[in-house]
């Protein structure tokens, strides 16, 4: 008969994710981004396999390879577990755990579908780091697997091997402390010096990484609905490697595919001294071909988003997981509405670089919101940074961060002081801001509401100091600040609306970038019911729905002043006179043609 192919032991789903306070659950991209990107990177190596995969042997169109067996041909099957990956102790009835007759090969329908369920007590060497694997073998029925056995025919039976143990790397230690070290509400005083002994390990590069075995306790084995006939040595690159190929007649045998794909790393069982039997759940089922590339496609994605450090271990957990325990409709509707926040904020990115690019006025204007706005996204940054964030999302909030700082140049005068030893950057105000009224306004306002941001910040860093663990002083600053941003940055917003009070207009705004940052606001309100979320970063929405309203409400009871010039150096009456004298140029020129 065929050799079983080891198969390749899957990882259950990717790492775990672990926690990190709430505002880490802020940092994960949203879903549909996701999504996205499994998607262009299964297109992406799909394309790369066809066009760079390795140039084969010339191939003879006329010889080609089939399979062996037919479309509803009965076959039996025998599942053993041992922990020796080669296997032929087929006269072992401790080792045969389950065996099903008659099952119609490649044929849709409960009679192709088996389960069973059962209970699995480790021996010691298994507890202790050892392996175990699932060997699978099927057969026409009539014929045995063993090779030993008179009646076995090498073309009639055929299996493959695969593992029921993953090994993963142990997670590591919370290195997140007290750093008073005398709260009634740490989890546990002991955990401090186990938590110190792991940093000063970590400091150390050559720290072998610990490894834990884990118990799948499900899997399942499908047949794959392949009937092809390809061309000999031009199988396609992405198929390959899974045919069980027959040497004498060239031909293939059925693929068995173990399918892990929905098993999930939170659903593996950690093997220790402690554990006495292990659940196990075996299914047998046909797989359509397309099924099959799909998940082999989607796995590879998965696998090149993380070496690039695009997806962070557990992301593809919690993607797989909205399929599984979401509602199709719910999930439809949040792809869509993905699909539309990322078009909003693109229109909202664009129109709010060329409203400061063609702005030539700050009257109206808050320069030091501008400022503000960029402290708080280099603090976000720096937050991100600290708890190793994917480069995606860095990539986003430091470009973010250089533009805020470009609006910046925009709003103030920028110099270089060369006067001291360092060299120091000068801010100055314009003119067209510190020569009205507008810098008074911004002064008041940002006055007073600095008390109120200062006494929030120092009251919520101390309550985070007595009560939240940290890994540093600096994770702690960092924390501290980010929550301050998330939950009081709306404080930051109010001074745009005094100064709109105090001139009553409301004329020097950018509008349409605003527009579109409200429409993804009531996409945020939507996302705010439907998906899990801190509630702090739940009631940051729906503050900025508030704000927002009060700006419709400035505009509403503030009638436009045509005289004032707007971003793009034009008044209204300007465009009234050069409408009208628009009109009346046509209307001579239509009366020298009446003449």
């Amino acid at each position: 008969m065929a050799p079983p192919v080891a198969g390749d032991g899957g990882d259950g789903g990717g790492g775990g994710g672990g926690g990190g306070g709430r505002q880490q659950q802020q940092q994960q991209p949203g879903m549909g981004q996701m999504l996205t990107g499994v998607i262009r990177m299964a297109i992406f190596w799909y394309f790369a396999s066809k066009f760079f995969s390795p140039k084969r042997a010339p191939s003879d169109p006329s010889v080609q390879i089939s399979n062996l067996f037919h479309k509803g041909e009965p076959l039996d099957m025998w599942l053993y577990l041992s922990e020796q990956e080669k296997f032929n102790d087929f006269g072992s009835e401790t080792a045969l755990f389950w065996h099903e007759t008659n099952i119609p090969y490649a044929v849709w329908g409960h009679e192709s579908s088996r389960s069973l369920s059962l209970k699995y007590f480790p021996s010691e060497a298994l507890k202790h780091n050892g392996s175990l694997y699932a060997h699978v073998f099927f057969a026409r029925s009539g014929y045995p697997p063993d090779p030993s056995d008179p009646e076995y025919q090498p073309l009639a039976a055929f299996g493959r091997t695969h593992p029921v143990v993953t090994y993963l790397p142990k997670s590591k230690a919370d290195k997140k402390k007290s750093l008073l070290g005398n709260t009634e509400d740490s989890k546990d005083e002991s955990d401090v010096p186990k938590v110190v002994e792991e940093d000063m390990a970590d400091s150390k590069e050559d720290v072998p990484v610990e490894w834990v075995s884990y118990w799948k306790p499900n899997f399942t084995i499908s047949l794959v609905d392949d009937f092809t006939r390809y061309t000999q040595n031009a199988v396609p690159p992405n198929i390959a490697p899974f045919l069980n190929i027959e040497p004498t007649t060239g031909n293939y045998f059925p693929t068995v595919f173990f399918n892990e794909f929905w098993l999930l790393r939170d659903k593996l069982i950690p093997i220790n001294d402690t554990v006495t039997e292990l659940p196990l759940h075996l299914e047998v089922s046909p797989i359509s071909m397309t099924k099959w590339q799909l998940f082999m496609q989607i796995d590879q994605s998965f696998q090149i988003h993380r070496s690039y450090g695009s997806m962070l271990e557990g992301e593809s957990d919690e993607l797989k997981r909205v399929f599984l325990e979401g509602n199709p409709y719910l999930l439809g509707i949040t792809m869509v509405v993905s699909l539309l926040h990322s078009v909003f904020d693109f229109l909202a990115f664009k129109n709010d670089i060329q409203f400061w690019n063609k702005n030539k006025s700050m009257e109206g204007l808050s320069a030091k919101s501008v400022i503000v706005n960029f402290i708080c996204q280099l603090i976000v940054f720096l937050y991100l940074l600290d708890n190793e964030t994917s480069w995606m999302i860095l990539a986003s909030s430091g470009i973010g961060c250089c533009i805020e700082f470009w609006k910046i140049g925009k709003a103030m005068h920028i110099e270089i002081d060369r006067s001291g030893k360092i060299p120091m950057l000068r801010f100055r105000d314009r003119e067209s801001y510190a020569g009205n009224k507008t810098k008074e306004y911004d002064d008041l306002a940002m006055k007073y509401l600095s008390y109120l941001l200062f006494f929030l910040v120092v009251c919520f860093s101390i309550y985070s100091l007595m009560y939240d663990r940290h890994k540093s002083w600096y994770s702690w600053i960092l924390s501290s600040l980010t929550s301050c941003v998330y939950m009081f940055g709306f404080i930051m917003m109010c001074p745009q609306l005094f100064i709109n009070y105090k001139l009553k207009s409301v004329a020097h705004l950018p509008w349409r970038q605003m527009t579109y940052k409200f429409l993804n606001t009531i996409i945020d309100d939507l996302f705010a019911f439907v998906i899990k979320m801190p509630t702090l970063h739940r009631l940051s929405v729906f503050r900025d729905d508030l704000i927002f309203l009060m700006l419709l409400y400035q505009r509403w009871i503030y009638p436009v002043d045509k005289k004032r010039v707007n971003e793009f150096g034009f008044g209204g009456e300007d465009a009234d006179q050069a409408s009208s004298s628009t009109e009346a140029t046509i209307q001579n020129e239509d009366e020298k043609k009446t003449n």
